[in-house]
């Protein structure tokens, strides 16, 4: 039933948008004449890497720099890009993937293999599913770009500040994950083109009706300073990707 609403739901999507993603990538080329997508290394199922697809966002080779994580000041995002990142237009591509079966419209949002190689044991149970295009973290940290900002290392301060989080969100996915949770999750992403506050207001209340941990609870409603925290199954904060 879920790969069945993954095509479908992807379908009907891709179908609509087409006149929006194909004017969208005439403007990336537009800028500098290069490839206007962006293939994405991401860890998938069972620790298989796949290339995701994105409209390119930054200047063209961008992730040369060693540089996985994104901040709103980053100086690769080119001017069409903000505009694009602002509205995730340049993550509709990502529906090709889903098809492909390489991701589903809900799971835990693959990470890099370098993020991926440091996971506790316990945060290799996300390994067990199909990542997601959506999921309860990606609305959580939808600003995930603004929580970056102005940071020495982008990459440290995700894993300090938005991985452990993520993960434990992802980890109550995967016990709650069901077709009303999926299709709960769509709509809540689709919310939150519209309006931030009231998207994390209704993932609240779904966390809440799934009986998630209150510290969960208090995170989703983002009323909760992010300071550095350990990952799920360590008592050590993340200072080094090695």
């Amino acid at each position: 039933m879920k790969r069945f609403l993954d095509i479908f739901i992807s379908i009907f999507i891709l179908l609509i948008t087409f006149p929006i993603i194909f004017f969208c990538l005439l403007l990336v080329w537009s800028e500098d004449k290069l490839n206007p997508f962006y293939f994405a290394e991401r860890v998938g199922k069972n620790g298989k890497v796949f290339k995701m697809i994105k409209i390119r966002t930054m200047v063209f080779n961008a992730s040369s720099t060693g540089v996985d994580s994104t901040a709103a000041d980053d100086k690769r995002i080119t001017k069409i890009g903000r505009i694009l990142r602002k509205y995730k237009l340049d993550e509709l591509t990502q529906l090709i993937n889903i098809l492909n079966g390489e991701m589903s419209l809900v799971g835990p949002r693959p990470n890099v293999k370098r993020d991926v190689n440091i996971y506790t044991l316990i945060e290799r149970k996300l390994l067990r599913i199909k990542p997601g295009l959506t999921d309860f973290a990606s609305v959580v940290f939808s600003d995930e770009s603004e929580i970056l900002k102005n940071k020495v290392d982008p990459d440290i301060a995700y894993n300090q500040l938005i991985r452990p989080w993520k993960s434990r969100l992802g980890l109550f996915y995967l016990e709650k994950n069901n077709i009303f949770v999926d299709i709960c999750l769509i709509f809540i992403t689709f919310i939150g083109l519209f309006s931030r506050n009231r998207s994390l207001a209704l993932l609240v209340g779904l966390l809440d009706f799934l009986k998630a941990p209150k510290i969960l609870l208090r995170i989703a409603s983002r009323k909760m300073l992010l300071v550095p925290s350990p990952p799920p199954g360590s008592d050590t904060i993340v200072t080094s990707r090695d």
